[in-house]
């Protein structure tokens, strides 16, 4: 059985013999799901987070220091969700629970005498521009511009910069994560309410929501000219079970390193997620939503519209390309397995 660090136990308390996992941003909806796999792989693992169930608090530098000292593999998903209106001080609060947060760790990596020998920190598939012509892959896919994309940036960058030449890091650009949580929360109840229908972009007011962030800020991209996809906007996604299957799956090919995308390999249409959708709910209809009513929606539900028209066309070269076999790939399966 494997002995799991309570909130006042340090990593020292753990037994020895086991390799020691630190996990920040533990509590969330993926979170969750990679701590249990860790601890069922024989790590003792030592939470950081904000609340009193953390192992260890981020205020406490000291304790996050030596945590990170002599542990096998720190995993950092730590960051405020993006379910929100990005209004400034949503905006500032997006922005430095993933900046700082990652560079008290590097901070943490750099200061280790036995650093960790791998470090995986999240990032998201957002990073990619607006692509309706062709996937994205972290080899030649292209960066886009403009709030999102800038937090991306500013993430990976504070993750990566500087030499840290004991530990080997993998950004995992994850495309939205598909189970028993997460963004099915809103989808699924949305589609018994006969909802979901394709989502369709238009013309909207101009507003400054999502100008860019950050020391090196970029002005968001206008749509192309006549881009109406109408529901034909990509929508990569991956199922939980493959984001622990793929973190398995690097960690233990030492091979791997820098940006990775987590998604099945052929991503679904916007219309073709909702379509799913309600044959999961068995729902007879599913209202479209033009962009007019779609801002309205967004508006009380205090959501952002780019959520569900930027067309996210995630390619996973790097998982295939070392032999990795999804478990989910067909959508209809992964919604029954949510």
């Amino acid at each position: 059985m494997t002995t799991d660090t309570t909130a006042d136990e340090t990593p020292d308390a753990t037994s020895a013999a086991r390799p020691r996992a630190v996990v920040a941003g533990a509590s969330g909806f993926i979170g969750t799901a990679l701590v249990a796999a860790l601890r069922e792989d024989g790590y003792d693992v030592v939470t950081v987070g904000r609340g009193s169930g953390a192992s260890v608090r981020w205020d406490d530098a000291g304790a996050v220091e030596h945590a990170v000292d002599g542990a096998a593999l720190l995993l950092n998903l730590a960051g405020r969700s993006v379910g929100c209106r990005y209004t400034d001080a949503n905006r500032r609060a997006i922005w430095s629970s993933r900046i700082d947060t990652t560079r008290q760790l590097h901070r943490a990596v750099a200061r280790a005498s036995r650093p960790p020998a791998l470090w995986l920190n999240a990032s998201t598939g957002t990073i990619y521009r607006d692509a309706m012509d062709q996937p994205q892959s972290e080899h030649d896919g292209e960066l886009g511009s403009g709030f999102s994309v800038d937090v991306a940036r500013g993430w990976e960058r504070a993750f990566l910069e500087g030499d840290l030449p004991g530990t080997r890091r993998v950004a995992l650009r994850m495309a939205i994560v598909l189970g028993h949580g997460g963004a099915l929360g809103l989808l699924l109840p949305a589609a018994r309410l006969g909802l979901a229908g394709p989502q369709l972009d238009g013309r909207w007011f101009r507003h400054d929501r999502y100008r860019g962030i950050g020391p090196q800020a970029t002005e968001p991209s206008p749509a192309p000219p006549r881009r109406r996809p109408r529901g034909g906007q990509r929508f990569s996604w991956i199922h939980l079970d493959d984001v622990v299957g793929a973190v398995r799956h690097v960690r233990d090919d030492p091979g791997i390193a820098g940006p990775v995308n987590l998604a099945t390999p052929e991503a679904s249409t916007n219309r073709e997620m909702m379509a799913a959708l309600r044959r999961r709910v068995r729902a007879p209809f599913g209202l479209a939503a033009p962009r007019w009513l779609l801002e309205i929606g967004m508006l009380v539900l205090r959501q952002e519209s780019e959520l569900v028209l930027k067309s996210r066309w995630v390619q996973p070269e790097v998982l295939l390309a070392s032999g990795y076999r999804f478990r989910h790939t067909d959508l209809d399966d992964a919604l029954a397995a949510s």
